[in-house]
């Protein structure tokens, strides 16, 4: 495996639910990927790469778990259970109704299919729980499966509460909101609980067995099995609930505004106390590495940005929006530091919280025919500067959920929501200042002189250089501990604004990062030109889609700049429209990229053949980000492995692509 790892291949990016196999009842299940595996073999792949497939309950999004260790129960394969083998003929009807009900679908319905497996596994425990009793008793295989699994007692107590309080999040529970180690063991060790306990136990016991045995079916194929392993947790997660000490709860994970996402990204997680988890060693993660690599060669360390630095959102402020967040760690402004331009205590409120004329106000209103909102807004929200025509928000609005909270017809909420915002400086603690994403729009910056403008900026790039040598220390001593932990291969998500210290210590400890081709450009060169794939770092994945993006024929047909990249590829007359031969020349050409891994989704390996053509690109994708609907994260194949298989134009071009050698740069042979 060793040697595999520091070899050239060329791998499958597949979700696990995306597979149709011969016995798999809605959703593609491990025991697929034995059988998956034996086709990629076929067609000289040497790598299958995976989504997480940690227990994320009713929620379609892989990346917001329920528990770093636990599997989801979605992907179990029911029939393969010891205990299957005796279930009566109601469990079997119950079975065959599910599959003619779901098997049909173009994608699948996590909740339906989800609640349909969890109901028979109900009816299969339920008749079979003396015996999953007698395992789990001193000496047993189940007690002896705990005793190594020490995680699943929290994850067992978890999903319990969780489906009693009906799936509603541990924040909302009457009880056991809050829990101590002795209270865990004590309800661990409540007889009344314990055959609830124990029926979830049994669920992972038999997902780790049929995942380890599908994980060495892969391995005996000769093929790598790449995991995912989501960076944060979800906040109404097991983890963050036994173990809050290691988060900082009052914080909210996301990414600063981009091209894409102008007001940023909030994604509700918490951020990681790394001071909190140091005190343990980062046990947290040695264990979850541990876990991992039963199963694992490799894998794909999630938003590898967060180890270096997070960018981080107040609870306060509504998750649609984190402009207003900072990074963390940083270097802060101080009011020494203010002082030292000639800022005075008037001036540094004026630049770090927003004032709002009356006039600004009243003219808000009038356009939208809501003047009397006035008195509401001048009583509950502002306060007045002196007697001048400004005005502040009151010290009790904290952020923008406490105007919302306040009931105001919409244009004035997103007003007053818009107008907190408009600050340079956001005092995130007393005395300690963060630069707004966008300080240069706001009205205080509109008023400094030039040369308070150059001399603000330049403290502002110096706390930007003192900040990247503390991320870039963070980052390789977080970076280590992973790498110390584990034989598997690190391959990192380096994606977006990325410091220049994220890739020298990628580097450093021989992680793999990510170059998605249609990203990965000279931006700041004369036309942005691509990078040439010859130029591409060994230690990297080259991939032309990941599964946040469109796949490449919606990519080439509804978005690309098709002549500019024809152009780099060195093939003008490349069809407008995408087919199996556009597919081929494309593909072959990243193939060839001197990157160890370049990594497909399975989606753009299926458009070598014409047979595997949806009607609309769009309904390939796996996800659409900022969106939250049944399509997103239930893609499925087209057809059966088996059926796909057996199209020998599609196993062959495959096999081409396989065996693409590596582009030579210019001057060399």
């Amino acid at each position: 495996m060793a040697k595999a790892l520091n070899s050239r291949l060329t791998g499958v990016a597949v979700p696990v639910g995306a597979l149709r196999g011969k016995g798999s009842l809605g959703v593609g299940e491990f025991a697929d990927l034995g059988e998956f595996a034996l086709l990629c073999k076929k067609m000289g792949l040497g790598l299958i790469q995976l989504l997480p497939v940690n227990d994320t309950g009713y929620e379609s999004s892989p990346y917001s778990s329920l528990t770093a260790f636990a599997l989801h129960p979605l992907y179990l394969r029911i029939e393969d259970l010891e205990e299957f083998k005796k279930a009566g003929a109601g469990v079997k009807t119950k079975i065959a109704e599910a599959g003619q009900k779901f098997e049909k679908a173009a994608r699948f319905s996590h909740y339906q299919v989800l609640r349909a497996k969890i109901d028979i596994l109900r009816d299969i425990y339920a008749a079979e729980k003396s015996g999953v009793a007698k395992k789990a008793a001193a000496g047993g295989s189940l007690a002896l499966w705990i005793e190594e699994n020490p995680w699943v007692k929290e994850y067992a107590m978890f999903r319990r509460l969780k489906e009693a309080n009906g799936e509603k999040s541990w924040k909302e529970w009457p009880e056991h909101q809050k829990v101590a180690a002795k209270d865990v063991e004590a309800l661990w060790n409540d007889a009344k609980l314990k055959e609830e306990h124990l029926f979830w136990v049994w669920v992972q016991e038999a997902l780790d067995r049929q995942f380890s045995l599908a994980a060495k079916a892969i391995t005996d194929a000769g093929l790598i099995l790449e995991g995912d392993l989501p960076i944060l947790m979800n906040e109404d997660s097991c983890d963050v609930w036994a173990h809050p000490e290691y988060f900082h709860l009052e914080l909210s994970a996301g990414a600063p505004p981009d091209m894409y996402s102008p007001e940023g990204q909030n994604w509700g997680f918490p951020t990681y106390d790394w001071q909190a988890q140091s005190k343990d060693d980062y046990s947290f993660w040695r264990k979850r590495l541990k876990v991992a690599e039963k199963y694992y060669g490799a894998y794909r360390i999630d938003h590898v940005l967060g180890f270096f630095r997070i960018w981080a959102a107040s609870r306060h402020d509504l998750t649609s929006n984190s402009a207003l967040g900072r990074f963390v760690p940083y270097v802060p402004v101080n009011n020494k530091d203010l002082a030292g331009l000639g800022f005075d205590s008037g001036r540094i409120r004026w630049i770090s919280r927003p004032h709002i004329p009356t006039k600004e106000i009243w003219d808000v209103l009038n356009a939208n025919s809501i003047a009397h909102e006035a008195d509401r807004i001048f009583s509950q929200v502002l306060t007045r500067v002196g007697s001048e025509e400004l005005w502040l928000f009151k010290d009790e609005i904290r952020g923008e959920k406490d105007i919302a909270a306040l009931g105001l017809l919409p244009a004035a909420q997103n007003y007053l929501c818009s107008a907190w915002q408009n600050r340079m400086l956001f005092e995130y603690e007393p005395g300690q200042f963060f630069p707004v994403w966008y300080f240069r729009n706001s009205r205080a910056y509109q008023t400094l002189s030039g040369n308070e403008k150059q001399a603000l900026e330049a403290l502002l790039e110096k706390r930007r250089v003192d900040s990247e040598r503390i991320w870039e220390d963070q980052g390789k001593r977080l970076l280590t501990v992973l790498t110390a932990s584990s034989d598997m291969l690190p391959c990192a998500e380096d994606l977006g604004a990325v410091p220049d210290c994220v890739p020298r210590v990628l580097t450093q400890l021989r992680i793999l990062g990510l170059r998605v081709v249609r990203w990965f450009r000279d931006w700041g060169a004369p036309g942005q030109p691509f990078i040439p794939f010859e130029d591409y770092p060994e230690l990297s994945v080259c991939t032309p889609a990941v599964h946040d993006s469109s796949i490449v024929r919606e990519w080439w047909d509804r978005e690309a700049d098709q002549e500019h990249f024809s152009g780099f590829l060195g093939v003008p007359s490349l069809p407008r429209i995408y087919n199996p031969g556009t597919a081929k020349i494309i593909l072959h050409k990243i193939a060839g990229s001197a990157s160890r891994f370049r990594v497909f989704q399975i989606q753009d390996l299926l458009h070598l053949s014409p047979k595997w053509y949806a009607a609309d690109p769009a309904a390939e994708r796996v996800n659409v980000p900022g969106s939250y609907n049944e399509f997103n994260w239930t893609y499925r194949l087209p057809a059966s492995i088996e059926a796909i298989g057996a199209d020998t134009d599609f196993v062959k071009a495959v096999e081409e692509l396989s065996a693409v050698k590596a582009a030579v740069k210019k001057g060399k042979k």
